[in-house]
């Protein structure tokens, strides 16, 4: 795709954008149907998502650095937006998953472009960063030698007798396999002779041998023809993919090249503008600082002269801190702000009359109407405020001025635009010379005070406003001095060091999102039309991962002004993949992975002191090196409702009361995600439980078309081949219920080297892989259904229970209390 493509899927996505931001506008009404509020409000997501995917990819491969920077902002924007749709939806259906299954249909969109990609830049932009970690990690790993990521078969050195005697034997026993197949070759041969010579005295009719030869020849060849008709047919229906269909082709390779020299080409321009901002600047200074300087001396001087008719004393001049003359003079000329005056001296006037007389009415129509509202407002939906609409509308009105119609007939290179540039700088140099200025008209002010109205100002009032800042400002230093460094005195990479000695900072395993298979759930809709929950699909909790974790991390605008999200919990059964998501969060944003698990702070920093230690360090290095993750494993030992007696000496219950102080503590310019990963929720507390983590995500067994998707993806991945011989649809049925570590575990175990040096002459079959798994235990429906109990006891979970059966709490109360004494009559 050249420039000038992404150029053009630029502009089409602005015109999509302008669009639905004209139609959020119009969203200002009140609705009371909520069908309608969910499928406005989805609609509005899927919208978003799909600009965010041709934005995303617009920024990624565009090399005109001053269009970045407006896509940029946009892109941010949009993220911001699809996460605040997202809080709306949960807050209207109680409940982290949605189905758009009829709305992807009206807006003909497949399921897999629902799915919300990665912004390639949060990698991008501090791979150096990334790398410079890793090395620095990987050298203390090694020094201390705690590195796990070379597997050392053999810790202890064999002694030479039994090395020897070792080599012998497999010597022996290949000489001894080579011998068998020898006598085998001998056995045969005589075995031929002997039938040979038996039927020796019958000679066969050479005519009646040839049919015999043609025969089977000929059927053989038929079964061939009908098998490759039968493929062409099945490549032909689309039941099957075609030959070469898996190979990368030669565009493909050439369309990757040509992505990283645009990439190279965009990093150029980059460094060029930014040399060009300093050098236009300063030649700007140059050639019109002076007449800037002039200018503004005249203008506010007609201004005093103004000021000094209209109201026969010369006006205050403003402070540093309030703006100085930029506040009177911002985009306007010396008659407007003259007519300003006047228009002000006028409405105080007014306003003094219209406020006694609104404040009369006020107080008579309030005490009735309260009640009657507050009714209403409670009945109706509308849209919460949001923090990133004028943020996008600002940059779709930029656009619109700047980029839409402009010619770049002469810029065929895409490089920086040097009008644009002068046009930013000439402001700035504005403001920074008008600071000078301000300092002598200030002189000139008082100057012309003494020598004209012989005008002295207060001193007393000013020192009272110093006074009163001074006392604010000693306020806000007392508050600051209570939260103590309790590592005021050492270096944060003396800190990142002992950290990673101690193994709380450990290496994240490189894995992406993209490698948490699954598949979207295509009955999601018709479930709940029928009033049952369905169990959402692992696409659905890649998605969420995406949303809560991914995203604010990676992005720090986006952090710091959308629904924030400071912790996050992935239930389920073990070998559905919760630890992986922990580690593809860290890979995907680049972040610091810490290790708070109970299993693994026991015995260290021990105390309430060292405790305190402990946390203050972790947090401080995921502040200064952020983005970062606190992975708590096994998170419901740290909220045991009773700690079983073998694990009383580890403490696993040592963080419990710290975690929610911690998170009181986390800030939304802090980039720090706590994530908590449990297979027994059910042993642990539940109100501390759901008080520590805000977000709660049921990772469950996969379903069906997820299975299917797995079991190709993975069989491939490890060397083995799909042929027809192996029935994938089959495997999908009866491993009903197992996990994906489950399937994992089966591929690699029939999959060896020998399996698949194998697979030409005796392709894979699915009674391997079924005898396989069959000595694992799967996840039974017991199991699920005390997930799904669980899950309905959180706040969520009760809310949402609440909604579908349409009752209040009260009668909740009630029916559970109806249930009780129903059982004790019983009894």
């Amino acid at each position: 795709m050249s420039n000038a493509m992404y150029d053009k899927l630029w502009h089409q996505t602005q015109e999509a954008l302008g669009a639905l931001l004209d139609k959020e506008s119009q969203m200002i009404e009140p609705q009371r149907n909520q069908v309608f509020v969910f499928q406005t409000l989805a609609t509005f997501y899927i919208k978003y998502v799909q600009i965010f995917r041709n934005l995303e990819n617009v920024y990624d491969q565009i090399i005109h650095p001053q269009k970045r920077i407006l896509i940029r902002k946009i892109l941010d924007g949009v993220m911001g937006r699809v996460l605040e749709l997202k809080n709306e939806m949960v807050e209207l259906e109680l409940t982290e998953f949605h189905y758009f299954d009829d709305i992807l249909q009206d807006l003909k969109l497949t399921p897999q472009q629902l799915d919300i990609p990665i912004p390639k830049y949060f990698l991008k932009e501090k791979l150096e960063v990334i790398k410079e970690r890793e090395k620095i990690l990987a050298q203390i790993l090694a020094d201390s030698g705690i590195d796990t990521s070379e597997v050392k078969y053999s810790e202890k050195s064999i002694p030479f007798d039994e090395a020897v005697k070792l080599i012998q034997i497999a010597e022996r026993a290949r000489q001894g396999r080579l011998r068998a197949l020898f006598m085998k070759q001998i056995f045969l041969q005589e075995y031929r002779a002997k039938q040979s010579k038996i039927l020796g005295k019958k000679v066969m009719d050479p005519w009646a041998a040839a049919l015999r030869i043609q025969k089977a020849w000929r059927g053989f060849c038929q079964c061939k023809n009908t098998e490759k008709l039968r493929e062409e047919e099945m490549i032909f229906l689309g039941m099957t993919p075609p030959p070469l269909f898996n190979e990368v082709s030669a565009t493909v390779i050439q369309a990757e090249k040509v992505d990283r020299l645009r990439n190279e080409v965009q990093i150029k321009h980059e460094e060029d503008y930014r040399e060009a901002l300093v050098t236009i600047k300063n030649d700007l200074k140059l050639m019109e600082g002076l007449d800037i300087k002039e200018n503004l001396q005249d203008q506010i001087r007609h201004w005093f002269i103004e000021c000094r008719n209209l109201t026969g004393t010369f006006p205050d001049y403003p402070d540093i801190e309030e703006g100085g003359s930029a506040i009177i003079f911002s985009n306007k000329t010396t008659q407007q702000v003259i007519e300003d005056i006047i228009a002000n001296q006028e409405e105080e006037k007014k306003n003094e009359k219209k406020k006694k007389e609104k404040q009369r009415k006020k107080a008579k129509t309030q005490k009735k109407g309260t009640k009657e509202k507050n009714k209403e407002e409670d009945e109706a939906w509308k849209m919460s405020p949001s923090v990133f609409l004028p943020a996008m509308k600002e940059g779709n009105n930029t656009y619109k001025d700047i980029w839409m119609n402009k010619d770049e007939s002469w810029n065929f290179s895409q490089d920086y635009d040097p009008e644009l540039i002068k046009e930013e700088k000439r402001k700035e140099l504005e403001s920074e010379i008008r600071v000078q200025v301000d300092e002598l008209m200030r002189q000139e002010l008082k100057n012309l005070k003494l020598a004209v109205d012989r005008e002295r100002e207060h001193p007393e009032k000013a020192r009272k406003k110093k006074e009163k800042k001074g006392k604010k400002g000693k306020k806000k230093e007392k508050k600051a001095k209570k939260d103590k460094d309790l590592t005021a005195d050492r270096t944060i990479e003396s800190l990142y060091k002992e950290l990673v000695e101690e193994g709380l900072l450990i290496r994240a395993l490189k894995v992406n999102l993209s490698d948490y298979i699954g598949e979207y759930s295509y009955l999601g809709t018709t479930l709940r039309q029928v009033s049952i929950e369905p169990m959402p699909s692992l696409l659905d909790v890649r998605q969420l991962i995406t949303l809560y974790g991914i995203w604010p991390l990676g992005s720090a605008a986006v952090h710091e002004k959308a629904p924030l999200v400071k912790s996050l919990l992935l239930v389920g059964p073990s070998g559905v993949g919760k630890k992986m998501l922990v580690h593809a969060i860290c890979t995907e944003t680049g972040a610091n992975l810490f290790n708070l698990s109970s299993s693994n702070i026991a015995g260290k920093y021990p105390g309430k002191n060292g405790l305190q230690m402990m946390l203050h360090a972790v947090f401080k290095v995921a502040r200064q090196l952020q983005p970062s993750v606190v992975w708590i494993e096994d998170t419901e030992k740290t909220f045991y409702k009773r700690v079983p007696s073998a694990e009383k000496m580890n403490e696993p219950k040592r963080l419990k009361k710290h975690l929610p102080k911690i998170l009181k503590l986390l800030k939304p310019e802090d980039r720090i995600l706590i994530v908590g990963t449990t297979r027994r929720p059910f042993d642990a507390e539940l109100q501390s439980f759901c008080k520590v983590y805000q977000k709660i995500i049921l990772v469950p067994r996969p379903d069906y078309a997820s299975r299917y998707v797995l079991w190709k993806q993975i069989i491939e991945r490890n060397g083995g081949v799909l042929t027809s011989a192996l029935n994938v649809s089959c495997l999908a049925k009866v491993t009903d219920g197992f996990t994906q570590g489950h399937i994992v575990q089966a591929v690699k175990g029939v999959l060896t080297d020998q399996r698949i040096r194998r697979q030409t002459y005796k392709p894979l079959t699915a009674v391997e892989f079924i005898m396989a798994i069959t000595s694992m235990n799967p996840v039974y429906k017991e199991e699920e259904e005390s997930f799904k109990n669980w899950y309905a006891e959180t706040p969520l979970g009760k809310k949402r229970a609440l909604a579908i059966t349409g009752g209040s709490t009260e009668k909740a109360k009630d029916s559970r209390e109806k249930k009780e004494k129903k059982e004790k009559k019983k009894k």
